[in-house]
């Protein structure tokens, strides 16, 4: 049978790799405690730095357990406690899906509405206010919603009509609507719809249109975007590369940008510092860029400056930055090509990393 624990490897500083320790970091799998992967059905990961970092699983029950740090109630368990093991989100039994942030976090609950809980400074909870919540506080005016994502200090919502919804920081343009003000309760993100997929990076955002079209606005200094500039976009622009075998799914980390193509493949664009775009350079691109020799990529998730992606074959690669051992090869070597990551699990079903920080997940 296969091993479909949750598997955490990277920095563990705030105890974000779950396993009940404070060790500085692990090169390769570690176990994150009290959760079997057949009670998992999705995990998020944020970070608002290296050295620091959170984890949420959503439980098939509905449930969401959370681990990590929580100086600012990222852990939606009514403190401001960090913790190394999971433990419940208070007062959440009806979600679906969950999203990480640098400090908050977001869940979609069954009736189409958000929950929101952690740091609130630039309105990132949704809720009207600029207070911290320690517990999940309802999204105001948003329902319908099929999708979130979470970026350092912003959040996204795709409705069932297509349309994209961003509210939090927006000093950049990263919530779509024309201006750079930041937002307390949901805004429409400016000229989107048909909208398939969304995701968010620390100060940027990408959506699918119509599965063959790549959108992306807000922070573009080292060509996050992809749309062949460095400049920040107010309203969302085309990224580049032409799609016409379509995109399955979109993630970013940090500063950089990612893109699962029809035929299973991965581009990647943006900041290439420690070779987080795989490409064997670590020349930044302000277009989208093939990995070479990767194919049959189910998933892919972004981190500060590393990337994981998850193979039809169950197989997990990564690569980029790997100083805290987050790319689970068993080393602190960088990457700017693909490794095996050592999960220990026979087969996984899905990956995720921390946005702003140095660890990764699997189950």
């Amino acid at each position: 049978m296969a091993d479909k624990r949750l598997k955490a490897w990277g920095n563990n500083r705030a105890g974000q790799l779950g396993d009940g320790s404070w060790a500085a970091q692990h090169t390769k799998a570690t176990t994150v405690l009290g959760l079997t992967g057949a009670d998992v059905v999705r995990v998020a990961a944020g970070a608002a730095g290296p050295a620091t970092g959170h984890a949420l699983a959503l439980l098939a029950d509905g449930t969401v357990r959370s681990w990590g740090a929580n100086g600012s109630g990222q852990l939606g368990d009514g403190s401001a406690s960090g913790h190394s093991a999971p433990d419940w989100v208070v007062n959440l039994g009806d979600a679906t899906d969950v999203a990480a942030g640098g400090t908050h976090s977001l869940a979609l609950c069954e009736d189409g509405t958000v929950l929101a809980w952690g740091e609130n400074a630039y309105g990132q909870l949704g809720n009207g206010c600029h207070a911290d919540s320690g517990v999940p506080v309802r999204v105001r005016r948003l329902d319908e919603v099929v999708a979130i994502a979470a970026g350092l200090n912003h959040s996204l919502a795709l409705r069932e009509d297509g349309t994209v919804w961003a509210w939090g920081h927006n000093v950049n343009g990263q919530l779509g609507d024309g201006t750079s003000a930041d937002r307390n309760v949901p805004v429409q993100v400016c000229g989107l719809d048909a909208v398939t997929r969304i995701a968010a990076g620390a100060n940027h955002s990408l959506a699918v249109v119509g599965g063959h079209a790549v959108k992306a606005w807000g922070f573009n200094a080292v060509g996050q975007l992809g749309d062949n500039t460095t400049i920040n976009r107010y309203t969302p622009v085309n990224t580049q590369g032409g799609w016409s075998g379509g995109v399955a799914q979109i993630a970013a980390g940090c500063h950089h940008s990612l893109a699962v193509t029809g035929d299973h493949r991965l581009r990647t664009w943006g900041r290439n510092t420690s070779g987080q775009l795989g490409d064997g350079t670590t020349t930044f691109r302000t277009t989208p860029v093939p990995v070479p020799g990767l194919t049959g990529v189910r998933q892919a998730a972004g981190g500060r400056e590393h990337t994981v992606v998850l193979l039809a074959d169950g197989r997990v690669h990564s690569w980029g930055a790997n100083g805290s051992g987050q790319l689970g090869d068993g080393g602190t070597t960088d990457s700017a090509t693909p490794v095996t990551a050592r999960t220990d699990l026979t087969r996984a079903d899905r990956v995720a990393a921390g946005l702003g920080g140095d660890f990764s997940l699997a189950h």
